[in-house]
């Protein structure tokens, strides 16, 4: 069994990214269940020492970023990979349609609101980067944002191509500022994510998940994977690639994702502080005297 290789998910300015050359599955990095559970067990004490670290050093944060069709296992992933990770140092926000109070700010307003502090996990559960997906599929909703006719350019490319950079741009900020940001897409198959729907329709405990609007969506599946293809490419950068994580098998996915995560925790360049074994000494003495009071 080989091996997870996080370089081959990775998406940076080097590499170009093609939804139809792309696979949406890959041979298993398990055994079997209990492999799986294992390897994930062993990657989420590995990620929680990291975290610890990073959260004493007091001076880097991470922002992760999920990205992906509906049923692409969004959810399910955030919920197993960060199981260990203390809860007190990490953060998750997610992002539906934006509200009126959003709509009175810039597009990039309600998501600096979430950003984590230093020494914590954030996570997205989708992004800014709807607003160069979902837009772009329905790009009549620009009216909504109430954005000045006069600083709309004439040419709707031009308009993404602004938003790209304005994301790149941001995400190069928080970069600088000691905040990698980690992009995943869940690259999922049309067919397979229209199983999933049909088991959610089955469950009576999941029916509600669903809606008519999402199957609405699912009808611009070609234009969403053009919209994907298109944004990956623009904004992938050696700073902050993305990551196309093959998501047909649920249990590779996770794998995949917790190796990386793992990996980028442990990369960072972050150590406890020094202590000072006389002062920690004092320190035990006094306590031993409070006790013995």
């Amino acid at each position: 069994m080989k091996k997870i290789n996080s370089k081959d998910f990775r998406y940076d300015d080097k590499r170009p990214f093609s939804d139809k050359e792309t696979a949406t599955i890959t041979d298993p990095f398990y055994t079997d269940e209990a492999d799986q559970s294992r390897q994930l067990d062993a990657l989420a004490d590995r990620m929680d020492q990291a975290q610890n670290k990073m959260h004493a050093d007091e001076h880097y944060g991470l922002l992760v970023v999920f990205q992906a069709m509906d049923a692409a296992g969004k959810d399910s992933s955030i919920r197993r990979i960060f199981k260990g990770v203390n809860p007190s140092r990490f953060q998750i926000a997610p992002f539906k349609k934006p509200e009126k109070e959003d709509l009175k700010h810039d597009f990039l307003w309600r998501f600096w609101q979430e950003l984590p502090e230093r020494g914590n996990i954030g996570v997205f559960n989708r992004s800014y980067y709807e607003e160069v997906l979902v837009l772009r599929v329905h790009p009549e909703r620009l009216k909504e944002q109430s954005i000045p006719e006069t600083l709309l350019p004439t040419n709707e490319e031009t308009l993404w191509k602004q938003r790209f950079g304005d994301i790149v741009h941001f995400e190069d900020y928080l970069s600088r500022n000691g905040f990698p940001v980690v992009k995943f897409y869940l690259h999922v198959d049309q067919k397979e994510q229209g199983k999933r729907l049909v088991a959610r329709l089955e469950d009576t405990e999941k029916q509600w998940k669903l809606s008519p609007n999402d199957l609405e969506e699912r009808a611009f599946w070609p234009q969403y994977m053009q919209a994907y293809e298109d944004t990956i490419n623009a904004t992938a950068t050696q700073q902050n690639p993305w990551y196309v994580i093959p998501s047909d098998d649920r249990v590779n996915q996770q794998l995949i994702i917790a190796t990386i995560l793992t990996e980028i925790l442990e990369s960072l360049p972050v150590q406890f502080p020094e202590t000072d074994d006389k002062e920690a000494k004092k320190l035990i003495k006094q306590i031993k005297k409070q006790d013995s009071q």
